[in-house]
């Protein structure tokens, strides 16, 4: 077993002992009733009307293939995979939607819309939201060169949604590497799980408001002084302005293949050049020792990350809301719960 360094041997006790408490709990004492072949009789063409809409729409922009796999993230992690995510503010539901860590980053919400809307058309009441948003994440990884795997479905959709939750639950930019690991493992997901999770950054984009911090803090240490890695800095620099305006300006967290999905974006972590504090740190942190090899196995081997990043989704998916099997429902518009 790895030794962790004396001066910080307090602390790494205290995640392992984190660890095995949240390894240890049941997260799926039962297995969720979900099943490839649910839709079999009910709704037999939901996998293609799926595909061929998100063939439409990352065609058009292929930064939609990012947006609508950030969606399913931020649905899975709060509540579980329940198209909570995809709720509108009411008089009587505070949605996720406007929750600080969502507001400024999520999009994608009209393309699952638009597939919702073709999915009433061919069979009304039949495929939740939830699992029109999991079909999609899917879809949206093979059209930018990404890897295959089975989707399960027969999710329900909540009639509830939960603003506290995001804030507690989903990971941030700046946040350490302890604390976004024990937010996997309370997900019932692994360290290897969060790491090639990450690796969806690959065809992601970030706001001047969530790398500031980095490039004018310890980018410069963990890049190393070298002209490449100086012209990038100075390039993110000019994008991202240390204080004023520039919040909302975005650069690629991959800036080398941005719209491609493979494993260039361990690369950059190798390199010391992770956009975000949150990724560097899987490789840079003196914690991250399991990480740090985990990051230099994906780069090393793209079947490997391909692999390993199907069956992490298949697992990111299969967290349920286990109330939603109650008293949940098929929404009529992933927008409003049913009246």
């Amino acid at each position: 077993m790895a030794r962790c360094p004396s001066l910080i041997s307090l602390q790494c006790s205290m995640v392992l002992i984190c660890i095995f408490i949240f390894s240890s709990t049941s997260f799926a004492s039962t297995d969720p009733p979900l099943t490839l072949d649910y839709y079999k009789s009910t709704c037999p063409t939901v996998f293609e009307i799926v595909k061929k809409e998100m063939e439409c729409q990352v065609l058009s922009d292929p930064r939609n293939a990012a947006f609508v796999v950030r969606l399913h993230f931020h649905d899975c992690f709060v509540q579980g995979c329940d198209g909570s995510i995809l709720l509108d503010d009411t008089i009587s539901l505070q949605g996720e939607k406007k929750a600080s860590t969502n507001v400024n980053s999520l999009k994608g919400y009209r393309i699952i819309d638009r597939i919702k809307n073709k999915l009433e058309s061919e069979c009304p009441g039949i495929v939740s939201c939830a699992d029109i948003l999991t079909i999609a994440a899917r879809d949206a990884v093979i059209l930018v060169d990404g890897p295959y795997w089975d989707v399960p479905v027969g999710r329900k959709d909540s009639k509830t949604a939960s603003y506290d939750l995001v804030r507690d639950n989903l990971p941030t930019a700046n946040e350490g590497l302890l604390s976004i690991i024990s937010k996997f493992l309370y997900q019932g997901l692994s360290v290897t799980d969060m790491v090639a999770l990450a690796g969806a950054h690959t065809i992601g984009k970030a706001r001047c408001e969530n790398f500031r911090a980095r490039i004018y803090g310890d980018f410069e240490a963990t890049s190393g002084k070298n002209p490449l890695s100086d012209s990038y800095l100075s390039n993110l620099k000019s994008i991202c302005p240390a204080t004023g305006s520039g919040d909302n300006n975005i650069t690629a967290m991959d800036n080398v293949t941005p719209n491609l999905f493979d494993n260039s974006f361990y690369h950059t972590l190798l390199r010391g050049e992770g956009l975000l504090s949150s990724d560097q740190e899987m490789y840079s942190s003196v914690f991250g020792i399991e990480t740090k090899k985990l990051v230099q196995r994906y780069a090393e081997d793209q079947v490997a990350f391909f692999n390993q990043f199907s069956d992490s989704m298949v697992k990111l998916g299969n967290i349920t809301n286990s109330d939603s099997f109650v008293t949940g429902e098929v929404r009529k518009n992933c927008r409003f719960v049913n009246t």
